[in-house]
């Protein structure tokens, strides 16, 4: 692969029997979108690791904004895999709308009453 080129191997090439490449591109999309802000994560956490170590406080004040930043992004990954799985679902002919259908990938979808829930561990 040159230049940062991604393929989903299991899938097959283009034109593979019975693989909508319209299918193909949006996963393919939506796994670089998430690669992308895991990349962002890994970096956001280091600086809130050194901001932690460096007691500074102009730099304690800073990991607020950075851990509000860490946690959009979080939610984004979670967004971007639930979309993904509704996306396998329709590419196997579970009912649901596959990009190439008109559906949508990336898309953030909250419905009143039935946002993430979160579970405390109790170490928190």
């Amino acid at each position: 692969m040159e230049g940062g080129e991604t393929t989903l191997s299991g899938f097959g090439g283009a034109g593979a029997p019975g693989v909508d490449t319209k299918v193909l591109h949006a996963f393919q999309t939506s796994f670089v979108q998430v690669q992308t802000l895991l990349d962002q994560n890994r970096l956001l956490i280091n600086e809130i690791n050194h901001n932690h170590e460096s007691k500074v406080p102009g730099d304690l004040s800073r990991n607020v904004g950075l851990i509000r930043e860490l946690n959009n992004n979080i939610r984004r990954v979670v967004d971007l895999y639930a979309d993904l799985s509704s996306l396998f679902a329709a590419a196997d002919g579970g009912g649901g709308r596959a990009a190439s259908e008109g559906g949508s990938v990336g898309t953030v979808r909250h419905q009143a009453g039935a946002g993430h829930k979160r579970i405390r561990s109790g170490l928190d």
